[in-house]
């Protein structure tokens, strides 16, 4: 059976596919602005781009915008980023930039409605509880363009029971061996976008997804040539290292 919804999706999501999606935000190491950084925030924005960006919680559960689960690959500290509290990683610098590990809520008091953002949430299982919560408090009074996903499957179920009126998008790679399981946790989560890898989007699963007239987005594109692939099945890309 073909993949199908119960129910319309409710979100207006033309604002994720009118302007492309800086993966990360604009970042660009030759100019020292460094992925998920206010200064990649401000480089999209100048760009006019939507801005992806990564969330991770703190140990006390508060938003952050930082990718890896360890922080050595971007900072000079180590160790799990889930186990150090925010007003410490709000201090810890990025390589050698006076950028600084930034919460969510400065991320969005700095773009404050100029551009959408697609918010990624990383997981790991039994260790979330109150994570969606803390977003969606969040972006209850935020003004601008925001929708969250995820790869995580008990992620977006949570998101779906805490926080049903946020545009939810499934983040996903694969071949037609995961076709039954995206389509069961689509239509279980009634997700209203995908972002999928931008090297298999010929699957099944995106071909059926888009067929239902919901919105899909690609990751990552970093070629004019990912760019015209992608454009043969989705709406819009994700990209980084270079201006679509």
């Amino acid at each position: 059976m073909a993949l199908e919804f119960k129910n319309k999706s409710e979100h207006d999501l033309q604002w994720m596919i009118d302007r492309a999606i800086a993966h990360r935000g604009l970042h660009d190491v030759s100019k020292s602005i460094y992925e998920n950084t206010l200064s990649a925030a401000h480089a999209a924005v100048k760009g006019g781009y939507n801005i992806e960006l990564d969330i991770q919680p703190s140990s006390d559960m508060v938003p952050m915008v930082f990718h890896d689960y360890e922080l050595e690959r971007l900072t000079s500290e180590s160790g799990d980023t889930r186990t150090v509290a925010a007003h410490t990683l709000t201090k810890i610098f990025i390589k050698d930039t006076k950028d600084k590990i930034p919460t969510l809520e400065e991320f969005l008091n700095i773009i404050n409605g100029k551009v959408g953002l697609v918010i990624e949430l990383k997981g790991r299982k039994n260790e979330d509880e109150g994570f969606v919560a803390a977003i969606a408090d969040l972006l209850s009074t935020y003004k601008g363009d925001a929708a969250i996903m995820s790869f995580h499957h008990h992620i977006l179920r949570d998101a779906r029971k805490v926080a049903p009126h946020l545009p939810l998008g499934l983040t996903a790679e694969g071949d037609e061996r995961s076709y039954k399981r995206h389509k069961r946790i689509a239509e279980e989560c009634n997700v209203d976008f995908i972002s999928y890898y931008v090297k298999v989007l010929g699957c099944k699963f995106v071909q059926e997804f888009t067929n239902t007239g919901r919105k899909s987005i690609s990751w990552t594109v970093r070629s004019k040539e990912d760019k015209t692939y992608s454009d043969k099945f989705v709406d819009q890309v994700t990209f980084e290292g270079f201006k679509p």
